[in-house]
């Protein structure tokens, strides 16, 4: 038998057409493993997304039918899926409620334009993509040119190449080795 930390734990990922494919699939996969529910909401529940790359992800759920209450966090992947959801309000109370909770917020590469709409990274570390560093930065966060920044129960990450080290700071945020 495998071991398995995040048994019983429910974790929230978005998608949207034009998501970044590895940044979404290698944490949900490397959850997995690690014995959590991955729970892929999207606009429309059973919709195919399609992902920059060409790979097809089914969401499980409808983003409006989401509870902050049912997870341990959330994951944010990147592409060009997080400039579209971040104008959806359901999506920046559920990061709101997840942030003031003290539950995992991670996002990856342009994934952070979602934590930047939702104001909650005023204060806080963070990397991103550099191609939204002032962005961050404009939102009052702290930019940290590395390849992961844990930040209490935040974690961030630059593009698909620090997918490893963004992995083992979710797993270290949500208490798992």
């Amino acid at each position: 038998m495998t071991d398995q930390p995040l048994s019983g734990r429910r974790i929230l990922t978005f998608v949207g057409d034009i998501y970044e494919d590895l940044e979404l699939w290698y944490p949900k996969l490397r959850l997995i493993e690690a014995g959590a529910e991955v729970v892929v909401a999207g606009e429309k529940a059973r919709h195919k997304y399609e992902g920059k790359n060409g790979y097809p992800c089914v969401s499980d759920a409808p983003i409006a039918e989401m509870n902050s209450a049912d997870f341990a966090g959330v994951v944010v992947p990147g592409g060009f899926m997080p400039d579209k959801l971040r104008r959806d309000p359901k999506v920046l109370s559920l990061v709101r409620e997840f942030a003031a909770a003290g539950k995992l917020v991670a996002a990856i590469c342009h994934g952070g334009w979602i934590p930047i709409s939702a104001g909650v990274y005023r204060g806080v570390r963070v990397t991103g993509s550099p191609g939204i560093k002032d962005d961050l930065v404009n939102a009052g966060a702290i930019w940290e040119d590395v390849p992961v920044v844990i930040d209490r129960h935040f974690v961030s990450s630059r593009k698909p190449d620090d997918l490893p080290d963004f992995c083992r700071g979710i797993l270290k945020v949500l208490g798992a080795k």
